[in-house]
């Protein structure tokens, strides 16, 4: 429960009325902090990430793993899931067909392991490439995410629950603060 003063007009007095905290529903902008952990055999989770302020758009846009969308609708500021996610439900499986091994001379100077490049997947689709290794006159590059392949402890503390504005709603992700920037 939250107290907040209400202003009477012309009296220049105030009150203290109760307000209830938004619970977190389709079409909320959510700001949370999460840390992600990797869950080794036997339940072990090691530690791999600690974000802070990240905000998504609640409902089904998928802008957060959907096992963990699930988790938060209902709950509000201040509350926590932690939710287990299997390789399938966090960054999927490992894709060997997106792994690729090129002539160094194609790259511009500088190139360094651990750079990302912008390039086509087999489909001709946008792809964004991790280097991955520099060996003598070749680069290998891989396309998976970091974590694929990687079973996920994920926990979220929700730090703010508000409505969506309409501009956010038509373009599917939260503007502003730590959301996107247009």
């Amino acid at each position: 429960m939250r107290l907040t003063a209400t202003t009477f007009a012309g009296r220049g007095g105030f009150v203290l009325t109760e307000r209830q905290a938004m619970n977190i529903t389709k079409d909320t902008a959510v700001t949370i902090n999460y840390k992600i952990h990797e869950l080794l055999a036997g339940g072990v989770a090691v530690k791999l990430l600690d974000k802070g302020d990240v905000a998504f758009l609640h409902g089904g846009y998928d802008n957060i793993f959907a096992k963990v969308e699930a988790a938060l609708d209902g709950k509000q500021k201040g509350d926590t899931v932690t939710v287990d996610l299997a390789v399938e439900d966090a960054f999927g499986a490992r894709d060997e067909s997106l792994l690729r091994t090129i002539p160094k001379g194609e790259f511009p100077a500088g190139v360094k392991v651990g750079g990302q490049l912008r390039g086509a997947n087999d489909q001709g689709e946008p792809q964004i490439y991790n280097v991955v290794k520099i060996k003598g006159p070749v680069v290998q590059l891989d396309g998976n995410h970091p974590l694929a392949g990687v079973a996920l402890r994920f926990t979220a503390v929700v730090n703010e629950v508000r409505a969506a504005t309409p501009e956010e709603i038509a373009h599917k992700h939260v503007h502003g603060g730590h959301g996107h920037h247009h």
